[in-house]
């Protein structure tokens, strides 16, 4: 129950509605601080009205009747209030005039406005939203649709129940019950927040419970390979066909800095001449729409020609064999044994090592290596410089200390 909440009512006439000298009575219903006005259905002269008291003069002919019926409103409109305080319901001034009039109010819940958001969306996939969005929306619904099932045992959440409780519950739920990392579990809620921003732009919600909840972000630690493991990986020879594979695409995204449904997307149409009339990938990211242009370099090149004329990847119309994220990735782990490398080899890494090992620690301007990466803002790539300034602090790092130890054999000679 709501002890704290503020519940006012005023009987006043709107004398901007003068009609034949006599102004209509409406009553204010104020919780809060919000209000909600409805019509008594009664005039009356403004000459006889008593503004201090909300009542109609007794020298008006009519007073009685129009006092007691005032009464009789009033005492409905407390009984409502009351009423909803005891049953523990959310009260607003809208909600006790809607129940007075008879009028069922609508209430919407949190899933149906994911559904309406969702839907708005999905009319305008290739418009102005990629299809990675789309499915990013309908895996938070999921996540929120099970959410309230586990913690409130229903089916879904009305929007005037959200609290900052909810959003907290639903942090330790991820977390605890879907075992999701810290940083995931951040962007699941700021989509929420997207979500509930909607509801309040649209007055389906009158303040955003999660307006005051910051999402915080833990410093990952984005490993790359170096050019020596880089090199390894390259040279190796796989005795199997699957192995050799995975590792063409690895390292062809290494040379391109091409994403795993980007790579997996590519068609001899991606291939065109560039500016300098040589070979690029012409492209668009499936997760954010921007527009790719990358020049080929050789290593890249080379892998593209190796399967050129595969039957299977011909008659697919692909440029490169189709393996699934995730048996890439069990495969990767495998390489990674096999060459010796004592790192987590994700796809995603092969992306990082071309922003690092292969452009930027060979000098390519930042903003070339936004481009080529297709990020919207050089913020994004900016992330990429902290790892080659980590680089060259452990490289000075390994410097001083070879001079510092040729300084001291100089000094004992």
């Amino acid at each position: 129950m709501k002890t704290t909440q503020t519940f006012s009512l005023l009987i006043w006439i709107n004398k901007s509605k003068i009609v034949d000298d006599e102004a209509p009575i409406f009553a204010r219903i104020t919780i809060d601080g919000k209000r909600a006005e409805l019509s008594l259905k009664k005039r009356i002269d403004p000459d006889f009205w008593i503004i201090k008291t909300g009542y109609a003069s007794t020298k008006h002919p009519e007073a009685i009747t129009i006092n007691n019926y005032i009464n009789q409103v009033k005492s409905e409109l407390f009984k409502i209030y009351t009423q909803m305080q005891m049953f523990d319901e959310f009260i607003t001034a809208e909600a006790i005039k809607l129940r007075y009039t008879g009028v069922k109010e609508e209430k919407r819940t949190i899933l149906q406005v994911f559904d309406y958001h969702n839907e708005q969306m999905k009319k305008m996939v290739g418009i102005d939203v990629v299809h990675a969005t789309m499915v990013k929306f309908k895996t938070i619904h999921s996540k929120v649709e099970s959410f309230i099932r586990y913690q409130y045992k229903k089916s879904d959440y009305y929007l005037e129940e959200l609290s900052h409780q909810f959003i907290s519950n639903f942090e330790y739920y991820l977390k605890t019950e879907e075992h999701i990392q810290h940083n995931t579990t951040m962007k699941y809620i700021q989509n929420l927040k997207k979500i509930t921003n909607l509801a309040v732009r649209n007055d389906w919600l009158d303040k955003n419970p999660f307006s005051n909840f910051k999402c915080t972000f833990k410093k990952v630690e984005r490993h790359v390979l170096t050019m020596e493991e880089l090199r390894a990986v390259e040279s190796k020879k796989m005795d199997m066909l699957r192995l050799q594979q995975v590792k063409d695409l690895f390292v062809f995204s290494c040379y391109t800095g091409l994403a795993y449904i980007d790579v997996m997307r590519l068609t001899p149409d991606n291939l065109c001449v560039g500016i300098d009339g040589e070979q690029w990938i012409f492209t668009e990211r499936q997760k954010t729409g921007e527009r790719v242009r990358v020049p080929l370099l050789a290593q890249a090149k080379a892998i593209l020609q190796k399967y050129k004329n595969n039957p299977d990847i011909v008659n697919a119309g692909g440029l490169l064999p189709k393996l699934s994220n995730q048996k890439l990735n069990a495969y990767l782990k495998e390489i990674a044994t096999i060459c010796k490398i004592n790192k987590n080899l994700t796809f995603h890494l092969a992306r990082h090592t071309f922003a690092t090992t292969v452009t930027l620690a060979n000098g390519v301007p930042m903003e070339t290596v936004s481009k080529l990466l297709g990020h919207s803002s050089i913020k994004t790539t900016q992330i990429y410089a902290k790892v080659i300034e980590k680089k060259v602090s452990e490289d000075m790092g390994l410097l001083k200390a070879k001079l510092n130890q040729k300084k001291k054999m100089k000094k004992v000679s």
